[in-house]
């Protein structure tokens, strides 16, 4: 079968499309012909060595989407041709996968593997960060960065759902179009404007409940000063470079909190993930949620629909198609 291997951490170019070993699920796996892979900005860490993993060579790729081809013997909830979808289970970027069985999610009726790829991995983000994470109640005033990435838009829509006033960085007028379409009452150009200072004008100084904060070192600091009393500071990425050290103490200028999640710690149990995945698959049949996939790459395209996403120039989601 084909895969995307990398024999070393560096920049798209390690990237290598080549002919791989079949692999068969063991007794409690299930092997999957993957029909849509999800891409991430989690690929790129994991491709630059900046997340841990498996030994090099290794098969990138957390998020995928697909057909039951077999099931191991101890596996009793899933059969050959079910369609599934999955996240965070190494080696989505292949023809196949092998995946833990208590890890797959049946796809609802109607529902396809494209649409399970273009919603796992960020849906099931979304949904912990205003559902767990921070709560949204009814009237609260939040911040969203990066509001036309595809976390951003589906968190967008999320937050609404739940009552709340949503304020949204973008850095082009193309993409406020895109937070607005998602429901985002305050779109702030952040190449235009100042986003704190837009913030305390528009709160008259009392500031937000939350900050949901995936950029990372360009937008910590102002971030952290929109926060009113008591708010939340949610780190949950870093596109734009890593937060470098910081002292504790200016959490304490109102009590603020301050926090890195992670979908790992928000999926731990089958039932949870399966819980999550099931309102987010959920919304998007229902036409609660709406997916935006921007680009459909071939699965050998690998290194350009990573060279898109690091540029940050991409909105939505980006699939790859082996």
């Amino acid at each position: 079968m084909k895969a995307i291997q990398i024999d070393e951490f560096g920049g798209p170019e390690v990237m290598q499309y080549r002919e791989v070993p079949d692999i068969s699920p063991g007794d409690a796996d299930a092997l999957v012909e993957i029909q849509a892979v999800g891409v991430n900005f989690t690929d790129i860490y994991s491709r630059a060595g900046i997340n841990p993993g498996p030994p090099l060579p290794r098969t990138i790729g957390v998020e995928g989407a697909g057909v039951v081809r077999a099931v191991g013997s101890s596996v009793s909830d899933l059969k050959e041709g079910d369609v599934v979808a999955y996240s965070s289970s190494q080696g989505s970027y292949a023809e196949q996968a092998v995946v833990a069985a208590s890890r797959l999610v049946k796809m609802p009726e109607g529902l396809g593997a494209r649409d399970g790829a273009a919603a796992m991995l960020q849906g099931m983000t979304a949904h912990y960060l205003c559902h767990s994470t921070y709560p949204v109640q009814a009237g609260d005033r939040v911040l969203v960065h990066a509001g036309a990435g595809g976390v951003g838009l589906l968190l967008i829509q999320m937050i609404k759902k739940l009552g709340g006033y949503v304020f949204s960085t973008v850095s082009t007028e193309e993409k406020a179009a895109l937070a607005r379409g998602a429901g985002a009452d305050h779109v702030i150009l952040y190449t235009q404007d100042d986003f704190a200072e837009v913030i305390k004008d528009a709160t008259n100084g009392e500031g937000l409940r939350a900050v949901y904060d995936a950029v990372g070192q360009t937008t910590f600091d102002n971030s952290i000063s929109c926060l009113g009393r008591r708010g939340y500071m949610v780190l949950y990425g870093q596109a734009s470079g890593v937060v470098p050290p910081m002292d504790p103490r200016v959490l304490g200028n109102g009590s603020l909190f301050l926090t890195r999640p992670g979908l790992g710690d928000y999926t731990v149990t089958t039932d949870e993930l399966r819980q999550r995945a099931g309102d987010v698959l959920g919304w998007v049949k229902s036409g609660e949620l709406k997916l935006r996939v921007e680009h459909i790459f071939a699965l050998s395209e690998a290194s350009e629909a990573h060279r898109q996403l690091a540029g940050r120039a991409t909105t939505g989601k980006l699939l790859l198609i082996p």
